[in-house]
């Protein structure tokens, strides 16, 4: 039996007072990336392997994005999205596809189909309590590029082959969750949590529930939302249009720190090109505001955890420029300091583009990860 990681290319609360900022939750070694050398200086991690899932031809659809993997009843289950040519175009739809051993892949079956009348649908992630598999879309009833938001729907299967009829993904007061979930839940001294980005627009806020299978019962954490630059693009700042009411941290992902706090670390949209972070020590109830860590980050959608042994990890292209790449793993022994990091996918590894389409760039895009002992 081996451990490996694999990475695939917001309820009510009593009134409180918001945590209160502090220093960021975890740093970085001085000098582990080395900016300006090739693949950052970062040596391949041992014994990595790369298989691939799905491949696009003259037949199918040409655009995958938002893959995420989750272990379910000694499977290995890929969720994405799906379109013919450009990213969160209409026709999107979400496919999945599974393995027995991480390397084979089944051909891809709809899980959630595409839309009509201008709604959207997107990859949602998965969850699981070990007996039932959830699997969660993303709707958009305008379409992603309205700007105006969405929601989450989910369907649950007892064996990952029949699936329930969709259905809203609720709060605590029993009313559905008004944003559209982030992929990648964490089990958390046994609660779960994420984030939803709410609308309109696409504001992240951490949630959490004790719902073992995560689809009700969602409380929002309380976290201060930094200030965002929404100037446009053409006039020197960080906004495109379909970005007017979208939150400066989004995308996030999570680990625990050895001393029990959970860390949410996230996409900086005022393109620092950091991670922000912010930390909850009372179960994911309050947070402190995102501050700036040393991580650097390519802005990105990136994916974070722990190994077995407590280890956090952070997946993510280190840059601190546009390009997506290298695709590295970061490793903290306690979840304060990273000060290991190895280079899962670099520059020489780029696949050539096969078919044009709209947002396809060269580099790693929306990484996320799963620890599965096979």
């Amino acid at each position: 039996m081996r451990a490996s990681l694999i990475a695939s290319l917001a309820a009510v609360l009593l009134p409180t007072a918001a945590a209160a900022p502090s220093t960021p939750p975890y740093t970085v070694a001085p000098g582990l990336f080395a900016q300006g050398r090739p693949d950052l200086g970062l040596a391949p991690a041992p014994g990595a392997q790369t298989f691939t899932v799905f491949a696009p031809s003259e037949a199918t659809d040409k655009f995958s994005n938002g893959v995420a993997l989750i272990a379910f009843k000694g499977r290995l289950y890929a969720q994405w999205q799906s379109s013919a040519r450009d990213e969160d175009s209409a026709d999107t739809w979400v496919a999945y596809a599974v393995s027995d051993d991480g390397e084979r892949w089944s051909a891809p079956t709809v899980l959630a189909p595409a839309g009509t009348g201008g709604l959207m649908r997107s990859s949602g992630g998965w969850w699981s309590d070990g007996k039932v598999l959830v699997a969660y879309a993303n709707v958009w009833p305008e379409g992603f590029q309205s700007g105006a938001g969405g929601y989450a729907e989910y369907r649950t299967s007892c064996d990952g082959r029949t699936w329930s009829a969709p259905r809203r993904v609720t709060g605590a007061d029993g009313r559905p969750v008004e944003g559209v979930i982030e992929q990648d839940p964490h089990l958390i001294d046994g609660r779960v949590m994420t984030a939803f980005h709410l609308r309109p627009g696409m504001i992240a806020k951490p949630f959490f529930t004790d719902d073992p299978l995560g689809v009700s019962g969602w409380r929002q954490g309380r976290m201060e939302s930094l200030p965002r630059d929404t100037s446009p693009i053409s006039l020197g700042g960080a906004a495109a249009p379909h970005e007017k009411r979208l939150s400066r941290e989004i995308e996030p992902s999570l680990f625990r720190r050895a001393d029990g706090c959970a860390v949410m670390v996230f996409r900086d949209e005022n393109l620092s090109f950091r991670q922000l972070a912010a930390q909850s020590c009372d179960r994911g109830q309050t947070w402190t505001t995102p501050a700036l860590t040393d991580m650097p980050d390519a802005r990105a959608k990136q994916s974070a955890g722990n190994l077995p042994d407590g280890t956090a990890y952070l997946v993510n292209a280190p840059n601190t420029e546009r390009p997506r790449l290298p695709l590295a793993v970061t490793l903290s022994p306690d979840g304060r300091l990273f000060d290991r990091s190895w280079r899962l996918r670099g520059q020489a590894d780029l696949q050539p583009l096969r078919f044009p389409g709209t947002y396809k760039r060269p580099g790693y895009h929306y990484p996320k990860s799963v620890v599965w002992i096979g």
